[in-house]
């Protein structure tokens, strides 16, 4: 081998070398082992389920109207001489008052000749008896012990014709009396001038509308429901029997106001608009105020709380924690879990769960994108909630008889229930399947106030 050539091969060896060295190294070498972090599910909120009993309230919307609303309209024409200072729209009367009079002058005289018409068929009576009575005598001393052949012969036709035309002498004197009586309007019961088209002077005719106005004693609010809501209450079903108690609350310029009801019937028949039944809420002394209160005005849109059944052995839980229409999610341990429920009522922001959950389950109230069952989650437990219907903001309705204040000319809907007994058939619409229908055996219904 000569000197070129191992110059040439020498390097090429130390490279061979290096790069079989550096091979070696690098196998030889342990990668880094990775630290095992713990794998950290999404914190969640969860509240502790625990049956309640939760006292319904069944809400919705209606506008106010009066109960009583009268056209007032003369029933005799002349020219008005006075008017009540109430007589103006807003104003206010009280029952029996003269709201206005007709000039009687006219209606006075009719009633003078009525009396004199009447004086002289008492005359005519007392005449045509005399003469009866001496006729009777004529015969009795021509014909001793014989009967009158006639009533000719003692004069009865003559007789009964003064005594007609006495009853219609006095017939006229109650008809002149009575359209005297009738120069001065009033009405049986206190009230509020809704509108007037009448002056002080004016020329009125009978029949002529003149004022409406309405009564001040009770107010009514007609609310539509829809009919699964009517399960809720129990609806009376006929006149005399009280129904639940209601609480109408008003907005004014941001000030609320509440007044006390009870609802009273529900209407003859089923909007055929919006397929809602109309409940009618009866509000005694819709005017009494306190301070610079407003009172409750026909035309006011209001709101309308129905105390409803209590529900017994019921966990509220968040509306928004119902996932599906029928889930929840529970926690055990750290783990997720998928549970099925039968919810009875949604309430503003409240469900309510009779089947699926056990004193003391974990409920999640917090949304999550994507859940599977058994998925790894950290809970913090927060207050639990509070349901919407446990305090009835309704006040207890006033210590009277509601319906002797609401007249009977109301058309009230029968509708049958189990606790009573009554034939009477139902009116459309009909009513709506009984509490029982869809409350299973786990938890209880009773009237509102009962709570065991």
């Amino acid at each position: 081998m000569n000197n070129h050539t191992l110059k040439i091969a020498a390097p090429i060896a130390i490279l061979i070398l290096g790069v079989a060295a550096a091979f070696i190294l690098a196998s030889a070498r342990r990668a880094p082992e990775r630290e095992q972090k713990p794998v950290l599910g999404p914190l969640v909120e969860v509240i502790i389920a625990q049956p309640t009993a939760v006292a319904t309230v069944v809400r919705g919307h209606g506008e106010v109207r009066a109960k009583t609303t009268v056209e007032v309209v003369p029933q005799v024409a002349g020219k008005v001489i006075s008017m009540h200072p109430g007589l103006v729209a807003g104003g206010h009367f009280r029952a029996h008052e003269p709201l206005l009079t007709i000039e009687p002058r006219d209606y006075e005289l009719a009633v003078e000749r009525a009396l004199a018409a009447v004086a002289r068929a008492d005359v005519s009576v007392e005449r045509e008896q005399a003469e009866a009575e001496v006729a009777l005598q004529e015969w009795e001393a021509i014909h001793p012990g014989e009967e009158p052949s006639s009533g000719l012969v003692v004069r009865e036709p003559q007789v009964r014709q003064a005594k007609a035309e006495l009853a219609a002498a006095q017939a006229d004197l109650a008809v002149a009396r009575l359209g005297l009586e009738r120069t001065t309007i009033t009405l049986p019961f206190d009230g509020i001038v809704e509108s007037e088209t009448i002056d002080l002077g004016q020329y009125v005719t009978i029949g002529k509308k003149l004022a409406t106005v309405y009564g001040t004693a009770v107010a009514e609010v007609r609310v539509p429901l829809a009919e699964r809501e009517l399960a809720w209450f129990r609806v009376p079903s006929r006149p005399g029997i009280k129904g639940p108690s209601a609480t109408v609350i008003a907005n004014f310029g941001g000030v609320t106001q509440k007044w006390s009801g009870q609802v009273v019937r529900i209407e003859a028949r089923v909007d055929t608009t919006s397929r809602m039944i109309p409940v009618v809420i009866a509000v005694p002394n819709p005017f009494k105020t306190r301070g610079n209160d407003i009172p409750l005005l026909p035309g006011t849109f209001v709101k309308v709380e129905i105390a409803g059944y209590n529900l017994e052995g019921v966990v509220a839980v968040p509306r928004h924690a119902i996932h599906e229409g029928s889930v929840v999610w529970t926690i055990e341990g750290e783990k997720l879990k998928i549970v099925p429920v039968t919810t009875v009522r949604t309430d503003l922001d409240t469900t309510y769960i009779t089947k699926g959950l056990e004193p003391g389950d974990r409920v999640v109230i917090s949304q999550l994108d994507a859940v599977t069952d058994g998925m790894t989650v950290r809970a913090v437990e927060t207050t639990p909630v509070t349901s919407d219907a446990e305090t009835p903001s309704n006040p207890p309705i006033p210590e009277q008889d509601l319906h002797s204040k609401i007249s009977d000319s109301s058309l009230l809907i029968e509708m049958t229930e189990a606790s009573e007994n009554t034939s009477a058939p139902a009116l459309s619409p009909p009513p709506p399947l009984p509490p029982s229908f869809f409350f299973p055996p786990s938890f209880s219904l009773t009237e509102p106030g009962s709570f065991a």
